[in-house]
């Protein structure tokens, strides 16, 4: 048996137009899809259809037989939320990719398993081993970043899905270009935050992005929890610019979360009724 695992991710840390095309920079957390790959008959109700997918295309890319893959049984363990902008499918399919590679006693770049990723749908930027700015149409690394040392995010999960196919088909080209200057101000203002390690200045990089993506697939309830990130004098919120969780930027041992969850609790329980407490972690497929 062969497994790997690839983390989820809260939404982006910077999503838009970014040096002549739309560009994202992941958030990835703490929570994990998990994929293994054995040699026995496959059990279709064990799996996801885009794992089936990715596994395929792993033996194309090893110039393996595809009726090989008849041969071969997917199981996996993934509690990420579907459909919320949590990356819950790129989590899936690299980790299978990089599973099924490691069944095969091969060896794959960061760079092969995006590229593979985005074959299927575009794909986030968390199956690379540190923040990156990422082509996720494309499935190129455009610049690979510093990490950060620590950073606690709560994830406010709205019942809204959003299916990132139906995402990618709404005509937001003109809104995009139109927030190019203010994001290369979060990118700019992300790089400084990411060489100085600064909190303050991470937040403000994420919430810059934030802004800018209401114009184009709003948050319920968003100048309230800008009010409460105030209020609590957290880092800042970061968003799912093609989903719909909002993740809250803070230090465990320096603010309430409980006493946020509160205030949150009291003017927008019905739009965000469930509650993660996570980590930010570098990417890359363990």
């Amino acid at each position: 048996m062969a497994e790997a695992a690839c983390p989820a991710s809260c939404g982006e840390l910077i999503q838009g137009w970014l040096q002549g095309g739309e560009k994202l920079i992941s958030c990835p957390i703490d929570w994990y899809s998990t994929v293994s790959v054995t040699q026995g008959a496959p059990n279709y109700q064990l799996e996801r259809p885009l794992m089936r997918k990715a596994l395929k295309l792993t033996l194309n890319y090893f110039k393996i037989s595809s009726t090989f893959e008849a041969q071969l049984r997917i199981e996996f363990d993934s509690t990420i939320p579907v459909a919320k902008g949590m990356a819950s499918s790129t989590a899936d399919i690299a980790a299978t990719i990089v599973a099924t590679t490691r069944f095969l006693e091969q060896t794959i770049s960061e760079q092969d398993i995006a590229l593979l990723c985005a074959h299927l749908e575009p794909t986030d930027s968390t199956p690379i081993s540190t923040l990156a700015l990422f082509d996720h149409n494309r499935g190129e690394i455009v610049t690979k970043l510093s990490g950060f040392s620590s950073l606690d995010i709560l994830i406010l999960e709205s019942p809204i899905c959003v299916e990132t196919s139906l995402y990618h088909l709404i005509d937001r080209g003109q809104a995009l270009r139109d927030s190019a200057p203010q994001l290369e101000t979060a990118y700019q203002t992300l790089r400084v935050a990411l060489d100085t390690q600064s909190p303050r200045q991470f937040g403000q990089a994420c919430m810059i992005s934030a802004l800018q993506s209401q114009k184009i697939l709003r948050k319920p309830r968003f100048p309230c929890l800008l009010d409460i990130v105030e209020r609590h004098d957290l880092y800042g919120l970061n968003v799912a610019h093609s989903g719909s969780v909002v993740g809250m930027l803070f230090d465990s041992s320096k603010h309430d979360i409980e006493a946020v969850i509160h205030d949150i609790q009291g003017i927008a329980t019905e739009h965000y009724p469930n509650f993660h407490l996570t980590k930010l972690v570098n990417g890359g497929v363990r």
